[in-house]
């Protein structure tokens, strides 16, 4: 694929740091460097890290990973961490070409708005799906870009809706590049998009060219066996992007997230951390990577099983008393995947006051819709 089709022109201007492009030599024995301005671990206050898990094994991080951990390195991330994930992707997905690239950014929220920011100039037309996430929506409204909405249901985005809009693109206007989706435990819907579905979408996307951004942070929060498989394990073309993250199954507050997809592409993104936030956290990645090199992806899929347990149960005490007392009032899809159940109310159009002042007063707090 022509990927330079794609990019925006700040990306097409951005130009690779050669200060960053030094990191990969500092691994040379024996060299001196004159150049980068790597602080030197003499002076670090660290000399291990221990991690206590709750089932009470304790991990250790010393000698040279912890040497890794409290200095700059690549800024696509730590290198065993991205060959753990790219044997968890390739484990997971089985995508159609294995020569895809990853890079851990601060977060998949980051790895997204510099994927954005990638692909937008201003007065392009984005597709998104309606209702879309608000995060998502919060960067975007700031690109000058105008959003498409297509439309969706309790099962995830609507093919016909995608394909209407594509075949009745006027040449009048700028073609979208891309569209945005949260395909499994949507946030804000909770729906999820069936495999059948996604082979559809996937097809128009081929037809239509353009790419497919997929944001799936409840992926592994599935109610039900076997997962729905991924955009990204339908990529025949190198045109999905798909944004992982370990926020909802491990830790929040680790900010670890990434993205795999074509390496033009995943290029692209790196040379953008280049001139941001250089890398990610690296002590975050070690600690990470120290959980996931001691459980192998067996211990981990264990862990995320009990993780969709526990959500699930979560799931089913909420619908069970919405059922009871919402009944008359509200109607709603049961969600099966993720953490959302979307809710409308019946009778009332607005539901910002019901919400801000009416819930609060109950103690209850919700996000009021659009």
């Amino acid at each position: 694929m022509d990927y330079t089709y794609f990019l925006s022109k700040k990306s097409l201007n951005r130009k690779p740091s050669p200060i960053r492009a030094l990191v990969p030599l500092l691994k040379i024995p024996g060299i001196i460097s004159l150049g980068a301005g790597n602080p030197n671990p003499e002076t670090f206050p660290f000399s291990s890290f221990k991690i206590c898990l709750k089932n009470g094994e304790v991990l250790d991080i010393e000698d040279k990973e912890m040497d890794e951990a409290l200095q700059y390195g690549p800024t696509a991330g730590l290198p065993a961490l991205i060959v753990w994930l790219r044997e968890f992707q390739l484990a997971m997905h089985s995508p159609p070409y294995h020569d895809f690239a990853i890079n851990i950014g601060t977060g998949s929220q980051d790895l997204l708005t510099k994927a954005f920011e990638m692909l937008i100039d201003p007065g392009d037309n984005v597709l998104i799906e309606s209702p879309a996430y608000a995060g998502a929506l919060s960067f975007l409204n700031s690109q000058s870009c105008t959003l498409i909405e297509i439309e969706t249901d309790e099962q995830g985005l609507i093919p016909d809706s995608l394909s209407s809009t594509l075949s009745n693109w006027s040449s009048s206007k700028r073609y979208p590049k891309f569209i945005y989706t949260v395909p499994v435990g949507n946030n804000p819907t909770g729906g999820s998009v069936s495999i059948e579905r996604k082979r559809t979408i996937y097809q128009i996307a081929h037809d239509f060219n353009i790419l497919i951004l997929e944001d799936d942070p409840y992926y592994y929060l599935q109610y039900n066996n076997p997962r729905i498989p991924s955009y990204f394990s339908l990529d025949t073309d190198g045109r999905v992007l798909r944004f992982d993250s370990m926020s909802k199954i491990l830790s929040a507050g680790s900010r670890v997230g990434w993205v795999t997809g074509p390496a033009p592409l995943i290029g692209k993104i790196e040379i953008a951390s280049q001139s941001t936030n250089l890398t990610p956290s690296f002590i975050t990645q070690a600690i990470i990577y120290a959980l996931l090199k001691n459980w192998k992806i067996p211990g981990f899929l264990i862990h995320v099983d009990k993780v969709t347990a526990f959500y699930k149960e979560k799931r089913d005490i909420f619908v069970k008393y919405a059922d009871q007392y919402l009944r008359d009032v509200a109607q709603w899809s049961i969600p099966e995947a993720g953490m959302f159940v979307w809710i409308k109310l019946k009778g009332i159009e607005d539901s910002n006051e019901l919400i801000t002042k009416h819930a609060i007063e109950k103690k209850i707090l919700a996000i009021p819709g659009e």
